[in-house]
C-alpha cells in the first residue's frame, strides 16, 4: 500500500468541522489552505507567492501532516530540501535536521494550527508572524516591604571575575583551515581543510572564524591568576560547548563539560550556570511536563557533579533535581541564585506545546521562593543566568513575568548577570519600562563578553564589589588582541577600559568616587550620554564588539541599541521580526544562501528552515514527491485541521 494512502486514511478519521478558516496573504488574496478537503498540493500552490503569517500557518499544515508520518520522513524531507537548495553543506543539513528535526516534528504533532502557539512557532522558525500580545499573568509573591537598596559601605572592595561563553573546541587543530564553509572552522572537515593542504592554516591560539582552542582557554585562566590574584571568586555565565551543533552527541557534550570544568578548577571558587549549548541537541531542555522520552537529565547530572566541589553537596543536589538551577550562600555572605534561563528561550523547541506553559518546570515559582527566603534572612543576592531576559531571544511573556520578580525584589537583588550575546553589554530594568527615566531605573543586568574569538577579541571582566552590600562599584574589561602580529606566539592580556574611567568624568556631575555604586540611575545617565554625544556612543559600540571591528553604528542602528540597553523586558527592546524564508526564489540572491555566524549561534536548523524555500515551492514539492511519492500531494486535509483526535506517537 502506498504510504500516502495510509496517511489519507488516518487523516480521514480526524474531525471535519463545517466552518472553514479563510486566511489571506499580504495582498489580501484569499488562501484556501483550510477550505474543506484541501489537498497538500492545494496548500503548497496557495503559499507559492506569499510571505505572511497566514501563509506560514498554511505551510505548517503541510509540515504537520508530514510530521504525523513519523520523525524519519520529516527529517528526510527537510534534509533533502536543505541539500538541494545549497543552504548548508550536506553534512550540516543532515546533522542539524537529524538532531533537531524530531523535536520540531513533536511540536507540530501536538500543535493546533491557527493558535497562539503556531503563531509563535512561525515567528521563531520563519520570521513570518509578529509577537502576539502578552498573556496577562501575575506571579504569586508576598507583598513588597518598604525597603530600598542599601547605601555603599565604603569598605575596601572585593574583586570578582566574570567569564562567559568559552565555547571550547576540543577538535580544534593547529594548521587546519580557518577559511571553511562551516560556521566554525579550524577543523579538518575535508582533506582540503587539513594541515598542509590549505592556504589558511590556523594558529595555535585561535582564529576569528573558530571557537576557542584549549590553549586559549588555558591562557585566559593564567591571565586571571596573574591580573587578579586576590579575586574573591569567579562567576561563569555558561556555554562550554563549541558551535558545531550539527555534530554534537550526548557523549561529546558530557566530555566537553567534564573537560572544561576540570580545567576551570584552576580558578578556585566558581559559580556557573547552564548555557543553551550545554546539551544535545543544542537548546534541548524539555520542561518536566512535556511527554517525551528524550531527556536532558544526563546534562544536569554532569554539571551538578562538576560544580559540587564549588557549591557543595546540597546545592549540587538541588541543581541535579531542579533542571540545573540552584541557590547557595557564599563564604562572603552573598546569596547566589543560578537560574536555567533556557526555559524562557524561544529556540528551546520543547516549549511549543499545544498550550504553552506560563512557568515551565516551575522555575519562576522556585525563584520567588528563594528570593523570599533571602529577603527574610536579610541576605543580598546576585542573580545569574545565561540568556538576558531583555534580549530578542527571550519570550515576551516570560520576560515580563520575570521582570515582575525583579521589580518586587529590587532591594534584595544587588545585580543580575548574564552572557549569551558574546558582547560587552548591559540592560536596565525600570518601574516604568515604556517610559524609562533615571528616577524609575531599578536594576542593572551585566552582560559579559565572551572568550570565543568568533565574535570579537577574547575578553573577561573584573568587578569591584562592595563587601557589605555586594553592589557593583566599577568593572574593568581585559582582552587580548587576536589581530596582533605576535598573538599566535602567546596572547598578551591587557586592560581595555574601566567603566568609571570611560564614562564617569563625562557625566554631570562627574561620577568617579571609587566607593560609589554603579546604580541603575547611573547606567541610565550613561545611555543619555550616549544619546547626546555620538563620539562616546561610538566608543561604547567598539567596546561592545570587544574592540575587534572599526564599524560604526548610526541612525536607526544607534536608536535600536539605545532602546535595547533600556529594556530588561524583551517586548521593549525594539527588536523586529523579519522573514527568514522566501516563498519565491530571488535569483539575485542565489550566492548568499550559506548561513553566517551569529553572536551565539543556537539552533542550526533555524537558518535551514528559514531559507529552505529559497529553492522555490518546487523544491518543497520535489522533496515531498521524492521521499513520499507523487500521490502523497493528493492527501486530503480536513477543514480546520488540528491535532484533536490524532493518536500521535510522542518523540
Amino acid at each position: 500500500m502506498r504510504f500516502s494512502s495510509i496517511v489519507a486514511g488516518v487523516l480521514a478519521i480526524l474531525p471535519v468541522f463545517t466552518s472553514g478558516l479563510t486566511i489571506s496573504d499580504t495582498t489580501g488574496r484569499a488562501l484556501n489552505a483550510y477550505s474543506k478537503r484541501s489537498t497538500v498540493s492545494d496548500i503548497v500552490s496557495d503559499i507559492e507567492n506569499a510571505a505572511s503569517c497566514s501563509a506560514c500557518e498554511a505551510l505548517l499544515v503541510v509540515l504537520k501532516v508530514l510530521a504525523h508520518t513519523g520523525n524519519d520522513n520529516f527529517v528526510s524531507v527537510i534534509t533533502e530540501i536543505c541539500i538541494l537548495a545549497g543552504i548548508e553543506d550536506d553534512d550540516v543539513c543532515a546533522g542539524a535536521i537529524g538532531l533537531e528535526g524530531p523535536i520540531l516534528a513533536h511540536d507540530l504533532r501536538v500543535m493546533t494550527v491557527g493558535t497562539r502557539t503556531s503563531q509563535l512557532f512561525c515567528l521563531t522558525v520563519f520570521g513570518l508572524c509578529q509577537w502576539p500580545a502578552i498573556e496577562a499573568y501575575t506571579v504569586s509573591m508576598t507583598p513588597k516591604p518598604a525597603t530600598s537598596r542599601p547605601a555603599p559601605s565604603g569598605n575596601c572592595p572585593l574583586q570578582v571575575v566574570h567569564i562567559s561563553d568559552i565555547h571550547v573546541d576540543l577538535s580544534y587543530e593547529t594548521g587546519a583551515s580557518y577559511n571553511c564553509t562551516k560556521n566554525i572552522c579550524c577543523r579538518p572537515y575535508t582533506t582540503a581543510d587539513a594541515l598542509g593542504n590549505n592556504n589558511y592554516p590556523a594558529g595555535a591560539y585561535g582564529e576569528h572564524t573558530c571557537d576557542s582552542p584549549v590553549t586559549l582557554e588555558e591562557s585566559l585562566y593564567s591571565a586571571i591568576e596573574s591580573l587578579v590574584p586576590n579575586k574573591a571568586f569567579t562567576i561563569f555565565t555558561g556555554d562550554v560547548v563549541e558551535g558545531a551543533v550539527w555534530l554534537v552527541t550526548d557523549t561529546e557534550v558530557t566530555n566537553d563539560l567534564n573537560d572544561a570544568y576540570s580545567r576551570m578548577k584552576s580558578l578556585g571558587q566558581t559559580y556557573a550556570v547552564v548555557g543553551n549549548h550545554d546539551s544535545s541537541p543544542v537548546n534541548s531542555f524539555p520542561p518536566g511536563a512535556v511527554d517525551t522520552t528524550i531527556s536532558t537529565q544526563w546534562a544536569y547530572d554532569t554539571m551538578s557533579s562538576d560544580w559540587s566541589s564549588w557549591i557543595g553537596a546540597t546545592a549540587a543536589a538541588e541543581a541535579n533535581s531542579n533542571y540545573g538551577s540552584y541557590s547557595v550562600l557564599t563564604s562572603e555572605g552573598l546569596r547566589i541564585i543560578s537560574v536555567n534561563t533556557n526555559f524562557w528561550y524561544k529556540q528551546n523547541f520543547w516549549l511549543y506545546e499545544a498550550t504553552m506553559e506560563r512557568d515551565p518546570s516551575g522555575q519562576l515559582a522556585w525563584l520567588v521562593t528563594e528570593l523570599e527566603g533571602a529577603e527574610t534572612a536579610g541576605e543580598r543576592v546576585w542573580l545569574m543566568g545565561h540568556m538576558p531576559l531583555g534580549s530578542s531571544d527571550a519570550f515576551h511573556d516570560q520576560s515580563q513575568y520575570f521582570d515582575q520578580i525583579i521589580q518586587r525584589f529590587d532591594a534584595t537583588i544587588s545585580a543580575v548577570f548574564y552572557g549569551h550575546t558574546h558582547q560587552d553589554e548591559f540592560e536596565i530594568a525600570y518601574s516604568t519600562p515604556a517610559a524609562p527615566t533615571a528616577g524609575t531605573a531599578v536594576m542593572v543586568s551585566y552582560i559579559a563578553p565572551a572568550l570565543t574569538p568568533t565574535s570579537g577579541n577574547p575578553t573577561f571582566r573584573v568587578y569591584d564589589v562592595d563587601p557589605v552590600t555586594f553592589a557593583i562599584l566599577d568593572y574593568t574589561v581585559y582582552y587580548t588582541n587576536i589581530s596582533s602580529p605576535t598573538y599566535q606566539s602567546g596572547p598578551v592580556w591587557e586592560k581595555l577600559y574601566s567603566v568609571k574611567e570611560a564614562y564617569g568624568s563625562l557625566l554631570t556631575p562627574p561620577y568617579t568616587d571609587p566607593t560609589a555604586e554603579l546604580t541603575p540611575a547611573f547606567w541610565h545617565n550613561v545611555t543619555v550620554l550616549f544619546e547626546n554625544d555620538d563620539a562616546v556612543f561610538q566608543a561604547w559600540y567598539a567596546r561592545r564588539g570587544r574592540d575587534f571591528s572599526s564599524a560604526t553604528c548610526t541612525g536607526s542602528c544607534k536608536t535600536a541599541f539605545l532602546c535595547e540597553l533600556r529594556a530588561s523586558q524583551s517586548q521593549y527592546n525594539c527588536g523586529t521580526v523579519s522573514p527568514g524564508i522566501n516563498f519565491k526564489r530571488d535569483d539575485s540572491n542565489t550566492t548568499s544562501l550559506k548561513s553566517t555566524h551569529t553572536d551565539c549561534e543556537g539552533s542550526a536548523i533555524l537558518p535551514i528552515l528559514g531559507a529552505f524555500t529559497a529553492s522555490g515551492v518546487t523544491g518543497l514539492t520535489n522533496a515531498l514527491v521524492d521521499k513520499l511519492g507523487s500521490d502523497w500531494l493528493d492527501t486530503e486535509v480536513p477543514a480546520n485541521y488540528t491535532a484533536v483526535g490524532w493518536n500521535a506517537t510522542s518523540s
